[in-house]
């Protein structure tokens, strides 16, 4: 939530989820307290979903406007306090004490999707399936360009500071469940998690639903961006069962060449160029964004979505993401307050 006015982060997440609350909205709280975290509920259906998306943004506006704040979808505030308030929970306070700096200079919001698969050992290995495509989710809902009022030369700006937490960013390749969960009791015991609810790599099985979870994107700045976002999502997935069911291996991309490709992709988001982690040679992102819709295109024939995705992609090429509209705010009128707006229009377009 940010001050109307002046477009600052406003800590107020408690007041606007007792307001929800009384419309029928459950909201939840993040670790700061100018933060609140909206949740779907299962979808097979893009237009369901859309629908869905856009009752929440509106309903939230309207109780964040109640509450003297501006709702924004955004993965940055553009404009920022000096530290952020951190929620008043146990649990909040602990990660606070714990993780000093890191936890105090928080405020990132992402997207999170949930596609159901049959077990965690299933869920592991369609993780490593879905390595080699992050950087494209990452590039395609890039929406921090902006921070404390400058251009951070990064579409993704939120993507680079996130990677400051130690369970962060992608995850290494796992041979089994067994591999995977290893590893977590490792991150438990040095301290480098807390729970196992820390465990942010950006693919990752759920540990609250029988599912594999994505966590690499940015919130897209509008309702049809985070629909685009998640049926690309749920048609990968698809893809990955299908090929384990016959037999196919993941490839097994080196962490160095997953961290030049995320690079990449936080810096140039939609536009410029983009490292393909499979090839491992540089090309347009526009060319990997639809590397990816054809790995993934008997699985959004099956689900009826082809249209749509390259009708969103079309127009989202036209458009820009939310990097493009922040940069192209402040470089045509100059003001913060020009790339808050432009960001609350952004996340309330679709949503009638």
């Amino acid at each position: 939530m940010a001050d109307p006015d002046t477009g600052a982060p406003v800590p107020k997440n408690i007041e606007v989820a007792r307001t929800a609350a009384d419309v029928g909205v459950e909201l939840q709280l993040e670790l700061t307290s100018c933060q609140v975290e909206t949740s779907t509920g299962v979808h097979s259906d893009t237009a369901a979903l859309l629908k869905e998306l856009g009752k929440l943004r509106r309903d939230v506006a309207a109780c964040a406007e109640r509450n003297g704040a501006r709702l924004l979808a955004v993965a940055v505030p553009p404009t920022v306090p000096e530290e952020y308030p951190i929620t008043e929970t146990p649990r909040y306070q602990r990660i606070a004490r714990e993780f000093g700096m890191i936890a105090r200079e928080q405020g990132l919001s992402g997207c999170h999707v949930h596609v159901a698969v049959p077990d965690r050992e299933v869920a592991v290995q369609v993780s490593n399936h879905l390595r080699p495509w992050l950087p494209v989710y990452l590039a395609m809902t890039a929406n921090s360009s902006i921070y404390r009022g400058s251009e951070t030369g990064y579409a993704s700006w939120r993507s680079i500071l996130w990677r400051r937490w130690p369970s962060a960013g992608p995850p290494p390749y796992f041979d089994s469940l067994h591999d995977y969960e290893s590893m977590v009791d490792m991150m438990l015991s040095s301290g480098s998690i807390m729970d196992r609810k820390m465990v942010y790599w950006d693919v990752r099985p759920s540990e609250s639903f029988p599912t594999v979870e994505v966590r690499v994107s940015d919130v897209p700045a509008t309702v049809a961006e985070t629909a685009l976002l998640a049926t690309l999502v749920r048609a990968t997935v698809l893809t990955a069962l299908a090929e384990i069911e016959q037999g196919r291996t993941a490839p097994d991309v080196p962490a160095e060449v997953l961290r030049a490709a995320y690079w990449n992709a936080a810096r140039s988001g939609l536009d410029g160029e983009g490292l393909d982690p499979l090839t491992r040679r540089v090309a347009p992102v526009r060319t990997l964004i639809a590397g990816l819709v054809d790995h993934t295109r008997s699985a959004l024939d099956e689900l009826g979505a082809y249209p749509f995705v390259t009708d969103t992609l079309g127009e989202l090429s036209q458009r820009g993401n939310g990097a493009r509209r922040q940069l192209r705010a402040l470089r045509t009128r100059g003001e913060i307050t020009d790339v808050t707006a432009e960001l609350a229009a952004a996340t309330l377009e679709g949503c009638q």
